[in-house]
């Protein structure tokens, strides 16, 4: 795509050059010396680059099981995903927990490449016949990829070009693949929600910032404020170097409010309509080394609020099989996953997942460390 400067290219010849190894593009990704050493990758990585239609930005997620809460953080970001199978070694264990995953995180825009076909002689059947173990394994998980789309990126086939290799194919190539997505939808015409991240006091102004998750905001609205109820007026919306009169869905902007009401760093500021809930249905997913027990006392964490919680399990499950491994379970151990139900110490302003992503979704923490990931099923 061209997206490349020279000195980047120049750097990945030579690195490979001095492993012994053909010039390897993982490289771009892959920054660690162990990861460019083992050929696996350890932290998420952010690279750019732009095709006609627009700028994307690739997050590269580690795929082996040591790396997933890294794969976790990475992929929360992402508006679409693109999961890779090897053709030669077909569904593994990290296809099915990284699958589970993005159903987890209501990842919707899925790509499923099909890659080194190279190695398989870029046999049609071969293709289909994994295309069709896939198609059944994700179909159960409520995954329906866009495309599956064969290729192989150590040689370039199918990536921007067509390939007289997989002639066979009539589908798209990786490129056209990705600019057929569409861009994330932000839900403007629902109510004002704005969880605030800090406030700053400048001169005489207190400007409270964050980020709008939902709808949008004018000069002169009135807004309530969780969660002491409080209503007050916007007197002014500050972005850098602007005063504009409105502000909309995925901007981090600044409120002067009416009268100098206290606010702080997890207050949520509102329009109307917002869920506040103490008690929920979740499911999680367990990143920790350590065993959850019923004992052990968590931090829950959304948006920009957090207090302490009490979990009780409903059902523990296995990520790789999907299988209910026990109900009513008083553990959960490392990479399972579980049905649950959350008592928090204090009210949370909550949504279900599928209404809200935002406010959907949540970490659990002990002593700083992020214990699990999770989505909210019911309030």
């Amino acid at each position: 795509t061209g997206s490349l400067p020279e000195d980047k290219i120049k750097e990945i010849e030579e690195t490979s050059q001095q492993l012994g190894r053909e010039t390897e593009f993982a490289y771009l990704l892959d920054h660690l010396e162990e990861e460019r050493s083992q050929g696996i990758t350890i932290e998420t990585t952010q690279v750019f680059f732009k095709t006609k239609k627009r700028e994307y930005v690739i997050i590269d997620a580690p795929g082996h099981v040591e790396f997933v809460k890294n794969m976790v953080t990475g992929a929360s970001q992402a508006e679409a995903g693109v999961l890779i199978v090897d053709v030669k070694e077909g569904i593994r264990e990290q296809t099915k927990r990284h699958s589970f995953l993005l159903s987890l995180l209501g990842i919707n825009q899925i790509i499923v490449v099909i890659n080194k076909m190279d190695l398989a002689d870029y046999s049609q059947e071969r293709f289909n016949q994994l295309k069709q173990n896939l198609e059944s394994f994700l179909n159960s998980l409520g995954l329906k990829p866009l495309f599956y789309l064969p290729l192989s990126a150590y040689k370039g086939d199918n990536i921007s070009k067509k390939s007289e290799k997989l002639s066979w194919f009539g589908g798209p190539t990786f490129l056209e693949s990705l600019d057929s997505l569409a861009s994330k939808v932000h839900p403007e015409s629902k109510d004002f929600i704005f969880p605030v991240q800090d406030v700053y006091k400048i001169e005489d102004k207190r400007i409270v910032v964050g980020r709008i998750e939902s709808g949008k905001v004018h000069r002169d609205d009135r807004v309530r404020i969780s969660p002491s109820g409080l209503t007050t007026k916007v007197l002014s919306i500050e972005k850098f170097r602007d005063s504009p009169s409105e502000a909309w869905v995925g901007e981090n902007v600044g409120l002067i409010l009416e009268n100098a009401v206290f606010v702080e760093r997890g207050n949520i500021i509102y329009s109307q309509g917002l869920t506040f809930s103490d008690n929920f249905s979740a499911t999680i997913f367990w990143l920790s080394k350590e065993d959850f027990n019923r004992d052990r006392r968590l931090e829950i964490r959304s948006a920009t609020q957090k207090t302490t919680c009490k979990i009780e399990i409903k059902e523990r499950i296995d990520s790789q099989t999907l299988e209910v491994v026990e109900k009513d379970s008083k553990i959960l151990k490392n990479l399972e996953v579980a049905r649950v139900n959350i008592k928090t110490k204090r009210p949370l302003a909550i949504k279900n997942f599928s209404e809200l992503e935002e406010l959907g979704r949540f970490v659990l923490t002990e002593d700083g460390n992020i214990c699990a990931g999770g989505i909210i099923t019911s309030v």
